[in-house]
């Protein structure tokens, strides 16, 4: 089976579909999901998303994204991604996405490794408002078509150049898409871990197949690990207690409930804290408590793990929960530059799957849906402008 497109898109998260509303009307535009729709990590993010809150603030919040990759960020790209963060989030309002206010202000609030607070929020479920309400504006586009439960299986190479991706779903095994340009917005690697926040079947497809094609690939072993999941026997994705909550206040507790590490650390700094206790302790957990916090602040702030704790027996405005570190982010992938464009002629890497520098090797919370936003609409523009340049 084979079809021509003008664009291919590889994923329904943050990334891709943010990329689908920047590229031109008039192109014929193809968007694929290895699953249904909504199971992309871009739905799952708890916390927020940074903003540059004013000049002033540009030099704390550069050197706080810096120090928490350990300064091997790519400047050029934490620039790009901080002075393009308010364009952004005026974007988002204008798709109809809803964030927290405070006597008609933002509220703006503070995670780990933060110098001050600057990541606005909606509830606990600032992802699934932001992909929701972008999902919401691409099923409105007459000239994007989404096909769910559709996997790539390899890109089309033709001279070195990519003409587009093999496809497969329940009915056809070789579905060849040919395409002006390929955006790879496929989402993490969390699928290989045991214990991972991310949905399983994010396996880092793209990587594996870029790899076979000669791409250029970078810093495949920058894996964060979240501090903080809720401890579990059963299989499966482990749900995330997000750093926000430390952030308002929260702490973690050793065997003893003993407070044993500055909770607004970086994350690889409490991870390994955590780990270290674990051992120290014999257990397989330790407990974070929210009693600083207050029960009208975590039933406004924090609905959704509140309740997905009660529902695991657990109630956290009266009670401590075990939580326990997990696979989280992937700051590595496929290389990039700052118009999202891999190594490979007509192909391009957005999201989580792609390594624009901006992590460095640590993530700093809060940065990856702003990140995943700034770069794919750098990728879209990018190809407007080689559309244009065609027709010269």
């Amino acid at each position: 089976m084979k079809m021509k497109k003008d664009i291919v898109i590889v994923g329904t998260g943050i990334s891709g579909l943010f990329a689908a509303l920047n590229l031109p009307k008039n192109k014929d535009i193809l968007i694929i999901t290895k699953s249904d729709v909504e199971s992309s990590d871009s739905f799952l993010a708890q916390g927020g998303i940074c903003v540059m809150r004013d000049e002033d603030d540009y030099q704390s919040y550069f050197e706080d994204t810096m120090k928490a990759g350990h300064y091997e960020n790519r400047k050029e790209s934490v620039e790009i991604m901080i002075r393009s963060s308010r364009e952004i989030i005026n974007d988002l309002i204008g798709y109809g996405v809803e964030f927290e206010k405070k006597d008609g202000n933002f509220a703006y609030t503070r995670e780990g490794a933060h110098s001050r607070p600057r990541i606005l929020y909606h509830k606990d479920i600032t992802g699934k408002e932001i992909t929701n309400k972008l999902l919401e504006q691409v099923k409105k586009l007459k000239n994007v078509t989404i096909a769910e439960y559709t996997t790539m299986i390899d890109v089309l190479e033709e001279n070195g150049k990519c003409a587009g991706i093999v496809a497969e779903n329940e009915t056809e095994k070789n579905i060849k898409i040919y395409a002006d340009y390929t955006i790879l917005a496929t989402g993490g690697i969390g699928g290989r871990y045991r214990n991972s926040t991310n949905f399983p079947h994010l396996t880092g497809d793209a990587i594996e197949i870029s790899r076979k094609h000669g791409v250029k690939l970078e810093n495949l072993d920058y894996v964060q690990i979240h501090p903080t999941t809720l401890y579990s026997k059963k299989p499966g994705r482990r749900f995330l207690i997000s750093e926000s909550v430390r952030g308002e206040g929260a702490v973690l507790y050793n065997k003893n409930r003993e407070r044993f590490v500055n909770e607004l650390l970086p994350r690889d700094v409490v991870t390994k804290e955590i780990c270290g206790q674990m051992e120290k302790d014999e257990t397989d957990y330790v407990w974070l408590s929210m009693e600083h916090i207050g029960r009208e602040t975590i039933l406004k702030h924090f609905p959704n793990i509140y309740q997905h704790c009660l529902e695991e027996g657990y109630d956290v405005t009266r009670e401590c929960i075990p939580v326990v570190p997990a696979q989280h982010y992937f700051m590595g992938g496929i290389w990039v530059d700052s118009d999202s464009r891999t190594s490979m002629e007509r192909l391009f890497a957005i999201g989580e799957t792609s390594c624009n520098g901006v992590h460095g090797a640590n993530r700093l919370a809060s940065n990856s849906l702003l990140e995943s936003l700034v770069f794919s609409k750098r990728a879209a523009e990018k190809i407007k402008r080689l559309y244009e340049e065609e027709r010269v």
